[in-house]
C-alpha cells in the first residue's frame, strides 16, 4: 500500500494555508512535514494533531492506494 497526501493539500489550499502554517499550528517538526511532502508513512500522533487542527477526519487527509494486491506490509 501506498499512501497519498493529496486530500491534505487541497485542504491547506481551500484553506489558504502554506505548509509552514499547518506545520506551525499542528505543532509538528518540519521532518514530519517533509515525509507527508514526499508522500512517507508518519505516525497516527502526527496525523490526528493535523485532523484536531484542521478540523477533519483522517479520511479527509490521507488515502491508501494498493499497489500489488500480492504485497504484505
Amino acid at each position: 500500500m501506498e499512501v497519498s497526501y493529496k486530500k491534505l493539500w487541497k485542504i491547506l489550499i481551500d484553506k489558504d494555508m502554506k505548509k509552514k502554517d499547518l506545520q506551525a499550528s499542528a505543532g509538528i517538526s518540519w521532518a514530519s512535514v517533509t515525509k507527508l511532502s514526499k508522500g512517507e508513512r508518519v505516525s497516527m500522533e502526527v496525523l490526528m494533531k493535523i485532523c484536531k487542527t484542521l478540523n477533519c477526519d483522517i479520511g479527509d487527509i490521507v488515502e491508501l492506494i494498493p499497489t500489488d494486491e500480492n504485497e504484505i506490509g
